[in-house]
């Protein structure tokens, strides 16, 4: 420890302490109390960013921050549940000290503010290698209403919130690739890749109107063939209609090759899920209200894998289909 940093029990003191919630009793003892609502199930996910290999060394640690809360609450968004609490685990190299932590703890705390939730403890250690950074989150959903990847049925169709892709050409942005964009269209860009927004309004309320939900983290093509494998389906998407925001319209425009890799890209944490046919006016009612795109893409077959379509109904061959850590 660096001569004048806080140690370990001093930076729970004066980083995260104050962003404990009541049933984290202060971070003072070894665990948190939690209540569960009767007709209430507890939700319960947890992520790892790892520097270097999940977000960029020369990140901003507050956005880091974020961006390690919004992943996680995108995955209750994905079941349909409100988050609640989460708990959090930091394993750092010595060298981010104290102004890194306070940059850091800044995050959490506007973060907290926005989604309603609290920490409830955890845990900090140091580290010769990368920072890893683990957060679990804790929700709440009615019980029988949460939504799983298991329930999609052929028939029906395939819908995505958002736009899809501009995580990956955000990094490729940072790493020094498409130039011709404007600034405000690389900016827009970078910003979908280092502050994910995860859909906590849009979930909930798509409990009673979808079959099946994952949130993109993988890559669309990938995380759609999560929901196939375990509802024992098949998925056909048209690659015209996955919607795509402006700067990444104009990259596709001079780079058309990328489209199919936008597909496959990830770290979009937009939700993608099954519904009816029936719901279709249900889905739009609740993307007006929300301002928020929801777009169709494609159809639940019987069979299995998903095929991706070009205009012409031709199936594309893709090298890969999403992120893979091993």
């Amino acid at each position: 420890m660096t001569a004048g940093e806080p140690d370990e029990f001093e930076r729970i003191r004066r980083f995260f302490a104050p962003l404990a919630g009541p049933g984290g009793l202060g971070l003072s003892d070894d665990a948190a109390l939690v209540d569960c609502r009767p007709g209430r199930r507890l939700v319960v996910t947890t992520d790892a960013l790892v520097a270097g290999v999940h977000y960029l060394i020369e990140d901003p640690p507050d956005l880091v921050a974020q961006k390690l809360l919004r992943v996680n609450l995108s995955d209750l968004a994905a079941m349909a549940a409100r988050p609640l609490f989460y708990l959090l685990t930091t394993a750092l190299p010595r060298h981010l000290g104290g102004a890194w932590l306070e940059a850091f703890a800044r995050g959490l705390a506007a973060d907290q503010d926005r989604f309603g939730v609290a920490l409830l403890g955890g845990d900090s250690v140091a580290t010769e290698g990368p920072a890893v950074l683990s957060l679990t989150a804790i929700g709440e959903v009615a019980a029988g209403a949460e939504i799983r990847r298991s329930g999609a049925r052929p028939g029906e169709r395939i819908w995505v919130s958002g736009t899809i892709g501009d995580a990956y050409l955000g990094l490729a942005v940072l790493r020094g690739a498409h130039s011709a964009l404007s600034p405000d269209e690389r900016a827009s860009l970078i910003g979908r890749f280092r502050l994910p927004e995860p859909r906590t309004e849009l979930g909930p309320r798509l409990a009673g109107i979808a079959s099946a939900m994952i949130d993109v983290s993988d890559g669309l093509v990938a995380d759609l063939g999560h929901i196939c494998e375990t509802s024992g389906v098949a998925a056909v998407v048209e690659l015209a209609a996955v919607p795509l925001s402006p700067a990444a319209r104009h990259v596709v425009a001079e780079m058309p090759q990328l489209l199919p890799r936008l597909a496959a890209g990830g770290d979009d944490y937009e939700l993608l899920f099954t519904a009816p046919p029936a719901a279709e006016a249900r889905i739009a009612a609740l993307a007006a209200e929300l301002a928020l795109p929801i777009t169709a893409i494609g159809r639940i077959e019987s069979g299995s894998g998903v095929r991706l379509l070009d205009r012409q109904g031709r199936e594309i061959t893709l090298a890969s289909t999403g992120y893979r850590h091993f």
